[in-house]
């Protein structure tokens, strides 16, 4: 009987050093980190080369985006593949959901409901004596209804549940200070990193007033090495270089200063997010930056969405060898890495 005991143990040993040496090897695989910039509607781009990065069976551990980004990352940190983020960027009406356009009001020139204004469905004015709840309307209440929908509808609601850990960046506008977003409630994340000053009320987050992070950190390459990315791949939509300012308007900033708005002015003539952009550039180990015409942020027209999904493809492909090159840095020997679409793919069969 012992000797039996004995024969198994080493007959074991083998394959636990197999084991052993094979775990070893998919615990220190290089982390990879993906960074989704900002951009409007050009984030259908970023949503085209992620379905390249999928099909190149590039596995995602860190996610860190920006405004559009964020949106993009926080949905696909939640488990939507590429293919189902091309189905919802094809389908929403983009345009309603981020201006609270009443479709139901789009024939009235104008209409007065609950102490809002609208003018052609759009919301313009909420009086002092609105409904509670209706001065939301004209502020991306609609957004983050759907995006906490859709995240809900994966079981995912905070930013501890996510199946990849994800970060967003916005700005605190009392302090011109970037704020990294990574716990509570994902969809009024995203929302707060989208939050375009002068275009959407701010978000507030206990004692902050969030905007678009883009002020700050549009391609926040940083945090995702932060979050402990070892090799990242940055999807940036910005289409022109731009020049960094060092002015110092020196009087004018202390009078800003002296009426409460000093960092905001200090931010409008130095735009550290220039510089900071400049930084996270050349931080990035794979770079990708679609070309994408005369597209704008605003482009959220079905035709003109469709058209980035596929230049945003088409970039990504360009990068094809360079990403397969990667998966080969990332894949140990005999070792076989399953990524989401392939896992889908899987339970389709």
């Amino acid at each position: 009987m012992l000797r039996a005991k004995y024969l198994l143990l080493l007959l074991a040993l083998p394959l636990m050093g197999w084991a052993q040496q094979n775990g070893k090897s998919a615990q220190s695989r290089p982390k990879v980190g993906l960074v989704l910039g900002g951009g409007g509607a050009k984030g259908a781009a970023e949503v085209g080369v992620l379905k390249v990065i999928e099909r190149a069976g590039i596995p995602i551990d860190y996610i860190a985006g920006t405004s559009i980004g964020s949106i993009v990352g926080g949905l696909y940190a939640t488990g939507y593949t590429a293919t189902e983020l091309d189905s919802i960027f094809r389908t929403q009406a983009w345009l309603s959901l981020l201006t609270d356009r009443r479709e139901d009001y789009t024939t009235y020139p104008y209409k007065n409901e609950n102490g809002v204004t609208y003018v052609f469905g759009f919301p313009v004015h909420v009086s002092d004596n609105a409904k509670q709840g209706a001065a939301g309307a004209l502020y991306g209440h609609k957004i983050e209804v759907m995006l906490d929908s859709l995240m809900g509808m994966r079981g995912f609601n905070e930013f501890e549940s996510l199946k990849i850990p994800f970060r967003c960046v916005a700005c605190d506008f009392r302090n011109v200070q970037e704020v990294v977003l990574s716990s509570g409630f994902p969809a009024m994340a995203m929302r707060a990193s989208m939050a375009i000053p002068g275009v959407f009320k701010p978000v507030v987050w206990d004692d902050m007033r969030l905007v678009d992070g883009g002020m700050m950190n549009n391609l926040p390459v940083d945090v995702v090495k932060e979050m402990g990315a070892d090799i990242v791949i940055a999807i940036d939509l910005q289409q022109k270089e731009q020049k960094e300012r060092t002015t110092n308007l020196g009087m004018l900033e202390r009078m800003a200063d002296w009426i409460g708005i000093g960092e905001l002015v200090k931010w409008a003539t130095r735009r550290p997010d220039i510089t900071k952009h400049k930084i996270n550039v050349q931080k990035a180990d794979l770079y990708i930056n679609p070309v994408l015409g005369d597209y704008d942020a605003a482009d959220f027209q079905h035709e003109s969405v469709e058209e980035m999904l596929k230049m945003g493809e088409r970039e990504g492909m360009n990068h094809w060898n360079e990403l397969v090159a990667l998966k080969r840095k990332l894949t140990p020997a005999g070792v076989k890495i399953v990524t989401k679409a392939v896992k889908r793919q899987g339970l389709r069969k």
